[in-house]
């Protein structure tokens, strides 16, 4: 994060939540120019649509990938978690029709937490990691902690730009983009899928990936 030092995830955490007070009321008007891949993203899971499967959305916004989810896999018991009430308030009238299988949660994903405790047979990060600085190989560690044996990964994130204003104005909107992201996802996870897709030309790129964990550990 330019210019800033975070010192814990409680300020980080206060900080995001601040931040989506102002940007949660034109978010969905506006993340389409510039938050690509996340249908796309979100199709690479390889459950049939009939699996009861249990999936966790750390940082789920307005719920446009949960709604997203529910369509896709009517038998699903999806979870969405977030720090901004306005967030969870855009997200909880975005699935109010999926209300007996997608549950909301206003609170943030913590390190160390027991409450999914190996339950989740895959955990969606979609533009949310590279807004957790300096902590996200703790959340990263945590989500692995909290799918099941073969359970999977899905990321889809900013990556990296070769301009370094891009990188800066990115910071200052609690953005980092410098590539961090995508080596140590490798080095936690089996990798199944994984691409890197330019934007606008080449401006920036965005990364997808989906990894799987150890049967055993």
């Amino acid at each position: 994060m330019t210019g800033t030092q975070i010192r814990s995830i409680e300020e980080q955490n206060r900080i995001i939540e601040r931040y989506y007070t102002l940007q949660s009321k034109f978010y969905d008007a506006t993340r389409w120019a510039f938050l690509f891949g996340r249908r796309q993203a979100i199709r690479q899971l390889p459950f049939p649509i009939e699996a009861k499967v249990n999936i966790l959305e750390v940082g789920c916004g307005t719920g446009y990938n949960l709604k997203q989810l529910a369509r896709w896999l009517p038998n699903a018991s999806i979870t969405g978690m977030d720090v901004s009430p306005h967030m969870i308030d855009k997200a909880n009238k975005a699935t109010a029709k999926f209300w007996h299988r997608v549950d909301l949660l206003e609170e943030p994903y913590t390190y160390g937490s027991r409450q999914f405790n190996g339950q989740m047979d895959a955990i969606l990060f979609s533009y949310s990691l590279t807004m957790i600085n300096p902590h996200w190989q703790e959340i990263i560690r945590q989500a692995k902690e909290d799918l099941r044996p073969g359970g999977l990964i899905l990321v889809v994130d900013f990556h990296d730009s070769r301009f370094s204003w891009l990188k800066a104005h990115m910071g200052n909107h609690h953005v980092r983009m410098d590539g961090h992201l995508l080596p140590f996802l490798k080095s936690e996870f089996k990798t199944m899928n994984t691409e890197v897709q330019p934007a606008y030309g080449g401006v920036w790129e965005y990364f997808t990936f989906m990894g799987r964990k150890a049967a055993r550990e």
